[in-house]
């Protein structure tokens, strides 16, 4: 229960930290660094960042992030299939 609302929250903060970059985007304000971004989508909250990058349209073109961010996404499904495998044996 307790992983599930730290998986629930990495998620929530990550979309938002999509749409907080793409508002300091639009109002060249200090920016977050994509590399945050991308730790936010690693540990856990590659279903929000993807989520928050098509809903706010923020870093849809943008090579090689784009290619990182699915490869996070990568790692936390094969994470879910290991946790899935060895919780559930």
């Amino acid at each position: 229960m307790t992983l599930m609302l730290v998986l629930i929250g990495i998620n929530v903060l990550a979309f938002f930290a999509f749409g907080w970059d793409k508002a300091c985007a639009e109002n060249d304000w200090r920016r977050v660094p994509e590399a945050q971004l991308l730790l936010l989508a690693l540990f856990g909250g590659a279903l929000g960042a993807l989520l928050g990058q098509q809903h706010f349209r923020h870093k849809t073109k943008k090579q090689p992030f784009r290619l990182l961010l699915w490869g996070a996404a990568l790692v936390n499904i094969l994470a879910v299939v290991l946790w899935w495998a060895f919780v559930r044996a």
